[in-house]
């Protein structure tokens, strides 16, 4: 069986790595004959601090599915065409919003030095901070948009284009048309129902709609719909390793 895993909010938390608790019960499904794949909204560049380097060659999904990589390395890129990309552009330019404007490696930014995101930004120095002008490949951008949000959200949806709003954070994360997690998942070869997908926050919907078995982390009502099951975050530490372990045994018994 196929386990995904979301990666913030789900298995590490607070811009901190995993922990060796968690690294260790993943490391058990592989040795119990399983697959372990992580699916996050981080770039690539930024998936792989948060875990060791004995963990660098697993698949990888990242930028909510614009990217997919194994042993490191990026597979595939989907990015902004140029006519969406001018379009978003004009909003910002419109509306004066600060971003985060990611490559496949490289990153454009203009928002305040002191904002929370940049602990989590390229913290191993493998990219490098350019002009946005000097990006080869868009492949995903954050606009910080405290003021103004629902309008420029709304904007945006006329656009072709897939919108992730974080209200709590003033936070518009902007990715192509067609790309999610599940599309990701696809490149990697996945199919329909052959894999059981962790997550916790609306990104992880279609990742979910195409699982055998989804276990949410946290509370999200929007994507509590789609959940087979919940685990509480306070005590993911523990509660983690047991599901695994309790569904890793289920599968090795239907011989999955």
């Amino acid at each position: 069986m196929k386990y995904v895993f979301d990666l913030d909010g789900t298995i590490c938390f607070k811009g901190q790595p995993v922990s060796e608790s968690l690294l260790v019960a993943l490391e058990k499904l592989v040795e119990d004959g399983h697959e372990v794949i992580f699916a996050s909204a981080r770039p690539i560049r930024d998936i792989l601090p948060v875990l060791p380097e004995r963990f660098h060659h697993y698949p990888m999904v990242g930028g909510n599915g614009s990217l997919v990589a194994r042993n490191g390395e990026i597979l595939s890129a989907v990015s902004f065409s140029e006519e969406t990309l001018a379009k978003i552009l004009a909003i910002i330019n419109i509306n004066q919003v600060s971003y985060l404007i990611d490559g496949e490696w490289d990153y454009a930014y203009t928002g305040p030095a002191n904002h929370p995101i940049l602990k989590n930004l390229d913290t191993q120095n493998r990219a490098e901070k350019v002009p946005l002008n000097q990006l080869q490949s868009i492949v995903k951008i954050l606009l910080f948009a405290s003021a103004n949000i629902e309008t420029m959200e709304e904007k945006l949806n006329l656009s072709d284009v897939v919108v992730n709003k974080h209200g709590n954070e003033g936070i518009l994360d902007i990715s192509p048309s067609g790309v999610n997690k599940w599309r990701g998942l696809q490149q990697l070869g996945l199919e329909d129902g052959e894999y059981i997908a962790f997550g916790n926050d609306v990104n992880d919907i279609a990742m979910f709609q195409h699982a055998l078995h989804t276990v949410m982390v946290g509370e999200n009502t929007q994507l509590a719909p789609f959940a087979s099951e919940s685990l509480l975050v306070p005590e993911i530490e523990s509660l983690l390793p047991k599901k695994l372990q309790e569904l890793s045994e289920k599968q090795i018994s239907l011989n999955i």
